[in-house]
């Protein structure tokens, strides 16, 4: 690989060119993930960044995440026998059922795929 530089002022600096690539898509998951990246792990976040793989990675991240939250939430209903039935019968308790789910769900994605 050949370095080139242009000189600015006084100094010579390289020419670097971050690669375009097509738009890629980042749900809400990746983009918490790279938050994190960025703030706690910056040479990762960098050698990604500068390979031009930091949306490809962050989208994985995302799709991973939201097919563990949807797991989650269908093996935790399961088990605590949560129903459609229920769901006609009382549907506050559905409801808060339902919302305990998806926060612990939420919190194990988080601490296992996004903060990590």
């Amino acid at each position: 690989m050949e370095l080139t530089y242009t000189k600015h002022g006084d100094y010579y600096l390289p020419d670097l060119d971050i690669p375009t690539k097509e738009k890629i898509s980042v749900n809400r998951y990746g983009q918490m993930h790279g938050d994190y990246l960025k703030k706690n792990n910056r040479t990762t976040y960098n050698e990604l960044l500068f390979s031009g793989r930091l949306n490809q990675y962050l989208a994985e991240i995302g799709e991973q995440s939201e097919k563990m939250f949807a797991l989650l939430t269908e093996q935790y209903a399961a088990a605590e026998n949560i129903t459609e039935e229920m769901k006609t019968v009382d549907q506050m308790g559905w409801v808060r059922a339902m919302n305990s789910i998806r926060n612990r769900a939420e919190e194990v994605v988080l601490s296992e795929l996004v903060y990590c």
